[in-house]
């Protein structure tokens, strides 16, 4: 197993209270275990509210795995959209190589829960942590971890501090390839070349493979964007096939959620081992993601769709015109970086709310619904785009059976760390 079973199962020790939002007086001093074996109705929990609904994620689980193992790639999904160990198991025991992961403290949360192989797609310069590193890779012989690196001083910088620290084992290192417009990540490919040179010569490093991000190059799936990805990736594949590296399996890695069908295409093939990292898959979303998914242009077939796993609740507080209604949810509980909430239905009336009802604005406690039949003390489902910055508003997510139900069913609860 690839995390600490009995440290997640742990989790269910903790006791319900004041501290997570929406969870009813009622579940106050329960253990989850001991809530979850409640099974309370949806209807006890307060607004505003951030669910998970359980056949979704089951679905969304077992769709990527089984298309990125007939796409013969490895899985390591970024753990940075859950940031939630419960929710990183069930995607290692559906066969994920590892954990993705995007800085230090998330690591951190990694480690405590016994995350045996990470991929740190970024570069690690801070000089406590990487002798927090040195000596947690020193202690724990099965932990395997790599990073990236994407400049000649980087490579000097983190072997100063690993020979400050008296690192014991090599740390493992992509060399990061970016592009025009993109973040982080080496512009040039003979940078590239240089920058893995200092890797090898470095005592205290190990040059492991290739790595980048196509999607800070294209934010769209048009002919444009998808041929823009696709330069990338074979600039990624040809840098990748002329490199030495010091391993016998090197990685070749990119992938995030919105063109993962063409890093197969163009990776796929390739020698040694190909990385996959996309990470919103497992939550998905009814915004952005549901109209980039490869799945949502036909990758993998009609059962491979994705589902929105994730769907928000917020009770109707006034109606003070009327086509207005203010709902009691904000962008202190709700994501809106990449497209407003989406109204669906009204709980327990078994209705979606009138053609055209929109949210049109977001204060920091309120959502202004335009044009809705949902009533003063309605309960309005949402739906949410962009689940990173959707659940890391929220430190325990209630999961219910099914989030269409007239009356929903909480049937677990995840716990998250942001």
């Amino acid at each position: 197993m690839g995390i600490d079973g009995k440290a997640v199962d742990a989790l269910g020790d903790e006791r319900l209270d004041w501290r997570f939002k929406a969870i009813p007086v009622s579940a106050h001093g329960l253990t989850v275990g001991e809530a979850r074996r409640e099974r309370l109705p949806l209807d006890d929990f307060g607004t505003p509210l951030l669910t998970l609904d359980a056949g979704a994620l089951d679905h969304n689980v077992r769709a990527m795995a089984e298309w990125a193992d007939a796409a013969g790639m490895d899985l390591a999904p970024h753990g940075k959209t859950t940031m939630a160990p419960a929710l990183w198991r069930t995607q290692l025991d559906a066969g994920a190589w590892g954990i993705t992961l995007a800085n230090l403290p998330q690591l951190r949360v990694a480690r405590a829960f016994g995350v045996r192989r990470v991929l740190l797609a970024n570069t690690l310069l801070d000089p406590a942590g990487l002798a927090w590193l040195a000596a947690e890779l020193e202690w724990n012989p099965e932990f395997e971890f790599q990073c990236w690196v994407d400049s000649v001083r980087a490579v000097e910088l983190m072997d100063e501090a690993l020979r400050l620290a008296r690192a014991q084992r090599q740390v493992d290192v992509c060399v990061e390839l970016g592009g025009p417009g993109g973040r982080m990540g080496v512009r040039d490919d003979g940078d590239a070349r240089t920058v893995a040179d200092a890797v090898r010569k470095a005592r205290t490093l190990r040059f492991v493979g290739i790595a980048g991000y196509e999607g800070a190059l294209a934010h769209d799936a048009s002919e444009e964007g998808r041929g823009t990805v696709d330069a990338y990736l074979r600039r990624l594949a040809n840098l990748y096939r002329g490199l030495e590296y010091e391993t016998g399996e090197p990685v070749v890695s990119a992938g995030g959620s919105a063109f993962f069908d063409q890093v197969a295409e163009v990776l796929g093939g390739l020698e040694g081992r190909v990385v996959l990292r996309s990470g919103a898959y497992i939550v998905h979303d009814d915004g952005f993601y549901r109209g980039i998914s490869p799945f949502a242009r036909g990758a993998g077939g009609a059962g491979s769709r994705l589902r929105s796993a994730m769907h928000a609740w917020a009770r109707v507080m006034s109606r003070p015109d009327p086509a207005l209604a203010i709902l009691d949810a904000g962008r202190r509980d709700l994501s809106f970086d990449a497209g407003l909430p989406e109204p669906q239905l009204v709980r327990g009336k078994g209705a979606e709310p009138v053609d055209g009802a929109r949210i049109t604005a977001l204060n920091d406690q309120h959502a202004y619904l335009v044009d809705g039949s949902a009533e003063i003390g309605d309960v309005v489902r949402l739906g949410l785009s962009h689940p990173c910055t959707a659940l890391d508003k929220w430190t325990m997510l209630p999961v219910v059976d099914d989030a269409g139900a007239e009356h929903p069913t909480v049937v677990d609860y995840v716990r998250t760390w942001f």
